[in-house]
C-alpha cells in the first residue's frame, strides 16, 4: 500500500499507485492490525461498508448487498448480532466483524495483517478456511502476516521470512518452513514434528 522504494507495483498489469481509490478497492481488500471506530454503527452497517466500492456515488445498498453482508456475518459466527452496536463488541468479535466486512467487499486480492489477532483457536481455523475457500475456488490471492509457522505451513503455498537484520527469504512452504530455517529466524532452537501431512514446531 506504500509507494515502492524502486520500480512499480503492478496490480492486474496496472501501476497500483495510479489506480483511483474506488478502483483499487474493487481489486484488493486490506485488513489492518487495529480497527478504528470513531462513529457508532451497527454490526450490519459496518459489514455493509464493504460494498461501498461497488456502489455509485449516490447509490444505496441493495437487498443483494445486505444478503452478502448477512452471509459474511454468518460465516464468521456473528449472525443474530446485526443490530448490535460495534462499541459493545469484544476484541475477538470486532476482529471477526472486520473479516466479514472484507468478505462482503469480495475483492480478488486480500491483504491481511495478523488476521488471527484476538481470536480463539476455533475461530482462527475457521477464518483461515474462509480465505482458503476463495483461493481454491475462484483464484483469489491471499497475502497474510502470520506468527504461527504451523498454520502458515498448513494454509499457505509460499512463505516470506523477514529476519531481524533485514534479510528476507521466500520459497514454497515445504522448503522454507523447516526447523533449521525457523530456528535461525527466531533465534531459538525448534524441533519439527510431522503428523498426517501437517507440520508443527516446538521449542527444543
Amino acid at each position: 500500500l506504500r509507494p515502492p522504494a524502486g520500480g512499480a507495483l503492478l496490480l492486474d498489469g496496472e501501476d497500483a499507485a495510479m489506480l483511483p481509490a474506488r478502483e483499487a478497492a474493487l481489486r484488493r481488500a486490506w485488513l489492518g492490525q487495529f480497527q478504528s471506530d470513531p462513529f457508532g454503527s451497527t454490526v450490519l452497517e459496518t459489514a455493509l461498508t464493504g460494498r461501498h466500492p461497488h456502489l455509485g456515488r449516490w447509490d444505496w445498498e441493495s437487498k443483494q448487498d445486505a444478503e452478502l453482508a448477512r452471509s459474511a456475518l454468518k460465516a464468521v459466527g456473528l449472525d443474530g448480532m446485526e443490530a448490535r452496536q460495534i462499541h459493545t463488541l469484544s476484541g475477538g468479535e470486532r476482529q471477526r466483524l472486520a473479516i466479514a466486512t472484507l468478505l462482503t467487499q469480495a475483492a480478488p486480492l486480500y491483504l491481511l495483517d495478523e488476521p488471527l489477532s484476538h481470536l480463539d483457536l476455533n475461530h482462527q481455523m475457521a477464518v483461515l478456511e474462509l480465505f482458503a475457500g476463495p483461493a481454491r475456488n475462484s483464484g483469489a490471492g491471499v497475502i497474510m502476516v502470520l506468527h504461527d509457522p504451523a498454520l502458515a505451513h498448513r494454509f499457505c503455498d509460499r512463505a516470506l521470512l523477514v529476519f531481524g537484520d533485514g534479510r528476507t527469504e521466500i520459497a514454497a512452504v515445504d522448503a522454507i518452513l523447516t526447523a533449521k530455517t525457523l530456528s535461525e529466524l527466531y533465534g531459538y532452537g525448534l524441533r519439527q514434528i510431522e503428523d498426517r501431512g501437517h507440520r508443527c514446531f516446538i521449542p527444543e
